[in-house]
């Protein structure tokens, strides 16, 4: 649990008209928080990284308010298309994609992609020839409370050898890209890969290859923290150390998905069960880690809320059970909260990424549903 968090105003407040599990986000702060991507515009180009949250209602509202979209599947793109959102709005940059996505990207437009083994690059060369190829390299995310990478990513030194064979294949090789991981929590991480960043550029430079774009993926934090740096933070830092050692004609790409989307949501939840065993108090709710709160196995944690009618004055704590009958299905223990009611409501926060996105209905239990309001 995050202690002390401040959930903002206009999500307190849950209306009696909505039943749970439900994820509710908030226009104006959305608004305001691509307002705050988009203000480092043209220096720097902000996607969304649509696997955070997919709901059609909030691509749209982004699409409106000037963000693009990163996919990284057929489906994602398949949803943004039929919405209407232009293929210039979009890229990707799964390094690892089936033949399927790849033909149906480039049969949309999609004329750029990432990659991080010899093996991508072929299948790229076969079926997206003269594509621009952006390279994937590993980077530290030991300051992330989700790390990337161990699945994804070459190593610093092969990405040279990568750029190159991307070359001898008939491809554009036009850029470079990381990931400091998931809610990531401190500068230096960013550092860390840019210095790498440029090492890799200025070498490859020396052998006939000019790259021209650096993507510098996600790993912006929600208030899954308290003291996590801000978007403005990391975004001034990014450009003060590019301005000094990039060309200034460097494209430069971040694809915030918890970043943009996390605190603009809460995810609201009933008590549907209460017991005591084994010296524990334990509480039931109507969402647990199969239909929205997955995350939690991992490590990320939330602040839980009683909205203002819920529960007494004496505070206990409690270990969190999601409805499913598997025993995995715990979300917290030692948790603060009064002694509350079933019936009783509570406030997840940040609810606005990777909660719903995640959820299935195991043990045919619902998934929350989305309000944009």
């Amino acid at each position: 649990m995050i202690p002390n968090i401040n959930i903002p105003a206009c999500l307190r407040t849950a209306p009696d008209s909505i039943t749970t599990p439900s994820v509710l986000l908030n226009k104006e702060l959305l608004r305001k928080q691509c307002d705050t991507f988009l203000s480092y515009a043209p220096r720097i180009t902000t996607f969304y990284s649509v696997k955070a949250n997919p709901v059609p209602e909030l691509l749209q509202e982004i699409n409106r308010l000037g963000v693009g979209f990163e996919v990284s599947s057929q489906e994602e793109l398949k949803v943004l298309l039929s919405e209407g959102i232009p293929v210039e709005k979009i890229i990707t940059s799964n390094p690892v994609k089936s033949n399927e996505f790849i033909h149906y990207a480039v049969e949309n437009g999609i004329r750029r992609f990432v990659a991080d083994s010899q093996n991508e690059l072929q299948k790229l060369a076969g079926l997206a020839s003269n594509c621009e190829v952006i390279i994937r390299f590993i980077t530290d995310n030991s300051e992330s409370g989700w790390p990337l990478d161990e699945k994804f990513g070459a190593e610093p030194r092969d990405a040279l050898s990568l750029l190159l064979t991307a070359k001898q294949l008939g491809l554009n090789p036009s850029g470079l890209t990381f990931h400091v991981g998931s809610q990531c929590r401190g500068l230096s991480s960013w550092q860390n890969a840019l210095e790498t960043s440029v090492q890799i550029w200025n070498q490859i430079r020396l052998q006939g290859i000019v790259l021209k774009t650096l993507n510098l993926g996600g790993g912006f934090p929600a208030a899954h923290d308290l003291g996590v740096p801000s978007v403005p933070q990391i975004m001034d830092f990014i450009l003060k150390f590019t301005e000094t050692l990039f060309p200034n004609d460097v494209s430069l790409i971040v694809e915030p998905g918890r970043g943009l989307v996390g605190d603009t949501g809460i995810l609201i939840t009933s008590v549907i069960g209460k017991s005591y065993r084994q010296g524990k108090d334990w509480l039931y709710l109507d969402v647990g880690v199969f239909n929205g709160l997955m995350e939690t196995v991992g490590g990320i944690s939330y602040s839980f809320t009683p909205t203002e009618n819920s529960g007494g004055q004496t505070i206990k704590n409690w270990t969190l059970a999601g409805p499913s009958c598997d025993s995995f299905d715990i979300i917290g223990r030692e948790i603060p909260l009064p002694d509350l009611l079933i019936g009783d409501k509570i406030l997840i926060y940040p609810g606005g990424a990777y909660t719903s996105a995640y959820a299935s209905n195991f043990n045919g239990i619902s998934i929350p549903k989305t309000y944009l309001v």
